[in-house]
């Protein structure tokens, strides 16, 4: 079966960066939104050119400059006490952070999360497939396996598609407090419920 694993970034022995390492109160708690930017800019430094998109060097990245990176965004998207919940929020506030410091070329656009399944998979294979990460918004979801991705932002830098039970089923890899975690896709985009997150789909242009 088919599927692919982006070359992501590590942090000592820590899978992308972790929200735990903030002392402040509200990028502790709610800074996921912020750190999923502060994790997309570094991997388009690392892995297509764009040290523009960072303010130090990437390929030399620490805890402490990931921090004092998390702490700049974080007036781009603010922590806030219902967290951003939906996609334009956290589009609006990247397009801040790129225009404040001109970044040019980066174009970001919402996917919502009540598009079909169908629609949202082959958006996620195409985005990967072009080496590109795929920010996630999950609000409240019914299944108690997902409990500890609600309300949360996480990158998707990884798909593999297998076969169970006779047919095809595509997993997802996410990265989220330091660590690398499989998820069968389709059960995580039903949710179960009627308000829903979805996907930030990034392209690269003029």
């Amino acid at each position: 079966m088919d599927g692919k694993e982006l070359s992501y970034f590590q942090i000592g022995r820590s899978y992308g960066g972790n929200q735990r390492w903030f002392l402040d109160f509200w990028m502790h708690i709610g800074g996921c939104g912020a750190l999923t930017m502060c994790d997309l800019m570094i991997y388009m430094a690392l892995h297509r050119g764009r040290q523009d998109c960072v303010p130090f060097d990437a390929s030399k990245i620490t805890r402490r400059d990931y921090v004092k990176f998390g702490m700049q965004m974080k007036p781009y998207l603010r922590p806030r006490e219902t967290g951003i919940k939906d996609l334009e929020t956290f589009i609006e506030g990247a397009e801040d952070y790129l225009r404040e410091k001109n970044i040019q070329g980066i174009m970001l656009q919402g996917f919502s999360g009540d598009e079909p399944y169908e629609s949202a998979e082959q958006t996620v294979i195409d985005q990967i497939g072009h080496g590109i990460p795929v920010p996630m918004l999950m609000l409240n979801h019914q299944r108690k396996e997902f409990s500890f991705f609600e309300w949360h932002w996480f990158p998707l830098v990884g798909y593999e598609e297998k076969r169970e039970g006779g047919r095809k089923v595509c997993y997802v890899k996410a990265a989220t407090y330091g660590k690398a975690h499989w998820l069968r896709f389709d059960r995580l985009w039903d949710t179960g419920e009627e308000e829903r997150g979805g996907l930030i789909i990034v392209r690269e242009g003029q």
